[in-house]
Parts: C-alpha cells; sequence; structure tokens
C-alpha cells in the first residue's frame, strides 16, 4: 500500500524551508525542492485528482504556498516567482509547528477567512478553533478549508462522490425498464459520443426476434464508410465471461464486421478481457461503473441541476506588450 501524500497543510514548513537561503524562486523550483524532500514515488507523483487535470502533489504545494501568502509569510514579487519575507523567516525561527493554526495569528490569514463565502459567525467561531491550543472536533477538517484537503480537491470529491450516486441511480434505472430500452439507450450513448451524426440518420437497434447476436449498428461517421455493431446485455450479477464475447466475435464475422462494442449493466471476466486482447477484430468492453460514468459526461438520462464556475487567473490579460 502506498504512503498517503502529505496534506497541504504539512506541506507548508517544507514549501517554506524551501524558500530559507531567501533567493527568489519559480514555483516550479519550490515544487521541485518539496519533492526532493519527501522522497515521493513515481507513484506519488503519478496521483492525481479526481477529475484527473491535476497532480495531487502538485494542487496540495499549491494550495500550501497560497495560505502561506495569505498569512504574509511568502511574498510575490511577481508573477509565479516566491520568495519568504522577513515573518516567514521568524516563523521558521521560532520552531513552532508552522500550519493552519499558526497563520491564523495573522490579521491577513484572518481576512483571508473572513473573505470565503462563510458566515461572519461561522468564520469567528472557525477562527477561535484556530487559536486555541486543544482545537475541538469540529475543527478547520470539518470546514471548507480542511487539514487534509485543499478547497480544490474537496470540489473534486464532492463531485466524485455527487457522480457516483447518480451512476448507481441511473443503473437502478436502467434494471427497472426493458431490455429494448436498454438497447435504445446503447445506440442513443453511441450518437452522444459523436459517432454518424444524429440519431435517425446514425444508429439504429435491430429487430428483437432476429438480431443474430446483434443488438445495434451505429455508423462510424457521418459518410458511413464504417459501422460499428453493438451488444447490450442488462445483468445484475452475472459476470459478462469469454463464451458471450467469443459468440459476439461471431456474430461480427457473420455481418463481415471488423468493429464492436459490447456493453453490460455488470462486468467482464479476465478470459473476457484477454479475449479480445489476442483477435484480430477490435472489440471495446463497457462495463456497468463506465457505462453510468459515459452517460453522465455525454448527457444520456440525465440532466443539468446546477453548474458551478471556477474562475482562474487569466495571465495573457496581465501581460504588458
Amino acid at each position: 500500500m502506498p504512503l498517503a501524500i502529505p496534506s497541504y497543510e504539512q506541506m507548508m514548513p517544507v514549501v517554506l524551508q524551501s524558500l530559507a537561503d531567501g533567493q527568489p524562486l519559480l514555483l516550479r523550483e519550490v515544487y521541485e525542492r518539496v519533492c526532493a524532500h519527501y522522497a515521493f514515488s513515481p507513484e506519488q507523483l503519478a496521483e492525481t485528482l479526481p477529475s484527473g487535470r491535476q497532480s495531487t502533489i502538485r494542487s496540495r504545494v499549491g494550495w500550501a504556498k497560497t495560505y502561506l501568502v495569505k498569512a504574509g509569510l511568502i511574498e510575490q514579487p511577481k508573477r509565479g516567482v516566491c520568495l519568504i519575507t522577513a515573518r516567514g523567516k521568524d516563523a521558521l525561527a521560532s520552531g513552532q509547528t508552522i500550519g493552519n493554526h499558526y497563520l491564523a495569528r495573522f490579521p491577513e490569514f484572518k481576512n483571508f477567512y473572513e473573505t470565503t463565502g462563510m458566515s461572519r459567525k461561522e468564520a469567528e467561531a472557525l477562527l477561535a478553533d484556530l487559536l486555541t491550543d486543544s482545537p475541538s472536533s469540529n475543527q478547520v477538517s470539518d470546514t471548507a478549508y480542511g487539514v487534509s484537503a485543499t478547497p480544490q480537491e474537496q470540489i473534486e470529491q464532492a463531485l466524485s462522490t455527487i457522480n457516483q450516486s447518480l451512476a448507481d441511480e441511473l443503473l437502478r434505472e436502467v434494471f427497472a425498464l426493458s431490455p429494448r430500452f436498454f438497447e435504445q439507450l446503447v445506440v442513443d450513448l453511441m450518437v452522444a459520443m459523436g459517432y454518424g451524426g444524429s440519431n435517425q440518420e446514425a444508429g439504429q437497434t435491430t429487430r428483437y426476434s432476429s438480431d443474430g447476436g446483434i443488438d445495434g449498428i451505429i455508423k462510424e461517421d457521418r459518410l458511413g464508410l464504417d459501422s460499428i455493431y453493438l451488444q447490450a446485455k442488462r445483468y445484475s450479477d452475472k459476470t459478462v465471461g469469454r463464451p458471450e464475447i467469443q459468440a459476439f466475435a461471431g456474430a461480427l464475422e457473420e455481418h463481415k464486421a471488423r468493429k464492436g462494442v459490447f456493453i453490460t449493466t455488470s462486468g467482464f471476466s479476465r478470459e473476457a478481457h484477454e479475449y479480445v486482447g489476442r483477435i484480430e477484430k477490435r472489440i471495446v468492453l463497457i462495463d456497468g461503473a463506465r457505462l453510468a460514468a459515459l452517460m453522465i459526461e455525454y448527457g444520456v438520462g440525465v440532466t443539468t441541476r446546477q453548474t458551478l464556475t471556477i474562475k482562474a487567473l487569466d495571465s495573457d490579460y496581465f501581460t504588458e506588450e
């Protein structure tokens, strides 16, 4: 089991120590020094936030820097450059643990908390908790500024949790409806993913009584230069094994087809995965978890309840000619 990556708060003293020589460093150089200090493994360096768009370590180093800047321990004389301040040097010399509790003594950091969107009462309670020697059980870790997770991580974890719950709901709905509906859903999903164009011209389900092992046919492109054949199996606890995938490959052969997608609401056996890796035909296997994730990503069977926009600095705007 890989070692846990330190939280952004635990990284604060290391980030500050990386600047202890008083020389300005690019944030990238701070990141490199932090990584060298912890000697992170390749697996830790490769770990990403739930969105997959940023590494966990880069995110936490960045947020540790942000909090230290807000408290006045680091300054940024220009974009992307970090420099320790006299307050930061004093913090290192004090021998005290540098974390949110330490930062909460500074007015700039208090103001940062009071303008984060919490009510004033919540902010005051949080600051009082931060400044106590023995914080209560519902301290910072229970707020949007948790000790173990950065605000970005908490947003992404919350979204991941919401999507997982939605995925479970989607699969339950699929089981509540007919197999024929599921076959049409599969075609709708392929069209939503960009295959062929509109639903009318791109995809179709086959006739229920004589599908010959094929549940749907979809054009790979708008011109219909090639077709993708679909098989959809609505199982709850039955794993799709090699025999079923082999039968699907045989059905593709009968139709002189080269490409197929086998979709199930359950999962596939190891032998099934190994089989599709050995044959000449291209067969993609989509299990229940991936099916639900694709439905959410491409808007099939779901609707947008709320849109949250997270904005970042536009560096191009602040560039002088």
